[in-house]
């Protein structure tokens, strides 16, 4: 398992949050990226969209199956990573960079855990 960033929040439904000011950036773990295993097709939100912590805002299709990606947080989605739906398989190689998947003008955020608690989760 890999060092997860400490400068990410988590959620319990596997996804990060990059806090960058106004906007946050949203991926989700490696963990989850394993778990689906590889991923080959990503439907996210519109640019524009309003999107609600813990409701979901789009579909990552795996070889294995189809997961919902849940927003972890409450806002308008500014930018979503259209390498991501060029590519998906770039979540699975880089989720914590290259494979961001939205950013979020945030109104509020969901539960969220730091690294540490995320990694003791994940390890349960």
């Amino acid at each position: 398992m890999s060092t997860l960033p400490t400068n990410l929040s988590y959620t319990e439904e596997h996804e990060w949050i990059e806090d960058r000011g106004e906007v946050s950036r949203v991926g989700i773990t490696q963990h989850a990226a394993d778990a689906l295993g590889d991923i080959v097709f990503v439907q996210l939100p519109e640019v524009g969209e309003q999107i609600e912590a813990g409701q979901t805002c789009g579909e990552l299709e795996s070889t294995k199956s189809v997961s919902d990606l849940f927003a972890p947080v409450t806002g308008e989605v500014v930018a979503i990573n259209e390498a991501v739906e060029e590519d998906p398989s770039v979540v699975n190689s880089d989720p914590y960079d290259k494979g961001w998947l939205l950013e979020v003008r945030v109104t509020s955020t969901g539960a969220t855990l730091t690294a540490q608690q995320y990694s003791e989760f994940i390890n349960e």
